[in-house]
């Protein structure tokens, strides 16, 4: 059982939920390679770290041997996932989403091994289904049944439409289930009720039911809301060395920790013993350098990170930041706040009208780079550091 229980722990890292963990333990018994699939819509052409976590989970089945069917949801996306949607989801074209899949594919072999991971399009096996096996899929549920789903459940109550089509999607990734012969389904806990159709559908077609392993959704910046981009609160798997360091350092010392549980391939017990060196006096900082080092090696080089932290160094040691650096939450208004409220708020400045004043003289700075619009605003889920003078300095984060 040793070798199992070594697995279930790497398998565990992380993850919210396990159904059934029962019944993983029972095939991982098997030494055998389990098939072990994770669906993508391509609905975005560019990847951020929160949707990495899935795939950083399928790295970690990689490396324990088994086999990793990639799935991108060249069919589905052209349905519209329906999940934590208050209105119908608009659809993309056929065009759209296969050059979306192309861009997904060059992202993901960065963490993945690409020799030994399947690659497949849902389109290969629904594509080929009449109107007459669409109808035999959809026999397998009923209204009452899907209204048992979260979203749907709120939008049939608020008196919102729920298309027809939006009922196919949940069937057609259960169904995937089965092409596959799924052993493992990865998905994030939104995902619950479409994971659970795939363990349905395997039983009705006599099929040994898939486990399902949930990940949690990933914080962004801010650390409340999820990683997003129509949040700005991201970091984007493209996004440049010095971008991405800089994003990484401006997390919170708590949400730190989130991500390295999450993004980082480091051993638990590394991990436990950074926590115990920043409990007896280890700058948290330099702990948060060796996050942004493997992040960033991972999507770029080493060399890039390298330099990367190097230009984060040499950037504040200009402004000479220290390292006790009061910290702020402010309110954004309808997504931002201006520049003198952020200055007379974290009590660099005693009014805005002074604020106004200081940016004038160019006396402010945001991380480090002189400022001279009165009128900027800053937008939310943001974190920078602000300076006023020469020895006046806030780290705020806009929410």
């Amino acid at each position: 059982m040793g070798k199992i229980e070594d697995a279930l722990e790497i398998i565990k890292r992380g993850s919210n939920e396990i159904l059934l963990e029962e019944g993983l333990i029972e095939k991982l018994k098997t030494n055998k390679p389990l098939v072990i699939k994770a669906g993508f819509d391509p609905t975005a052409p560019d990847l951020h770290l929160g949707h990495t976590v899935l795939i950083n989970k399928l790295r970690q089945f990689q490396d324990l041997g088994h086999d990793i069917h990639f799935l991108i949801g060249d069919f589905t996306g052209m349905i519209g996932d329906p999940t934590g949607k208050n209105i119908t989801r608009k659809p993309l074209t056929k065009e759209q989403v296969l050059e979306n899949a192309k861009s997904y594919k060059e992202q993901v072999f960065k963490i993945l091994d690409e020799d030994k991971t399947t690659i497949v399009f849902n389109s290969q096996w629904m594509g080929k289904m009449d109107a007459a096996d669409l109808i035999k899929l959809a026999a397998n549920q009923t209204v009452a049944r899907m209204l048992e789903r979260d979203d749907f459940s709120k939008r049939y109550a608020a008196g919102q439409p729920i298309a027809i089509h939006e009922f196919l999607y949940p069937m057609i990734q259960g169904y995937d289930s089965v092409v596959i012969k799924a052993d493992v389904e990865l998905g994030g806990t939104d995902q619950k009720f479409n994971l659970l159709m795939g363990r349905e559908l395997q039983k009705s077609h006599g099929q040994t039911p898939q486990v399902i392993l949930m990940m949690p959704i990933l914080e962004g910046l801010d650390g409340v809301q999820k990683m997003s981009k129509s949040l700005n609160n991201y970091i984007g798997v493209s996004d440049t060395p010095d971008d991405m360091f800089g994003k990484i350092m401006s997390i919170s010392d708590e949400l730190m920790w989130r991500y390295f549980e999450l993004l980082s391939f480091r051993p638990m017990t590394e991990i436990g013993q950074f926590k115990a060196d920043v409990d007896n006096g280890t700058n948290p900082r330099d702990i948060k350098f060796l996050l942004a080092q493997e992040i960033i090696t991972r999507f770029h080089n080493e060399n890039s990170a390298k330099q990367a932290q190097q230009n984060f160094i040499d950037r504040f040691k200009k402004g000479k930041v220290p390292d006790d650096i009061a910290e702020f939450e402010m309110q954004g208004n309808n997504g931002s706040l201006g520049i003198a409220y952020i200055i007379k708020d974290s009590g660099m400045t005693q009014s805005t009208g002074e604020a106004i004043r200081m940016i004038k003289q160019g006396a402010v700075k945001i991380d480090g780079e002189k400022i001279s619009d009165t009128k900027l605003t800053v937008d939310s889920g943001t974190t920078k550091v602000y300076q006023v003078g020469k020895r006046k300095f806030a780290k705020v984060t806009i929410i």
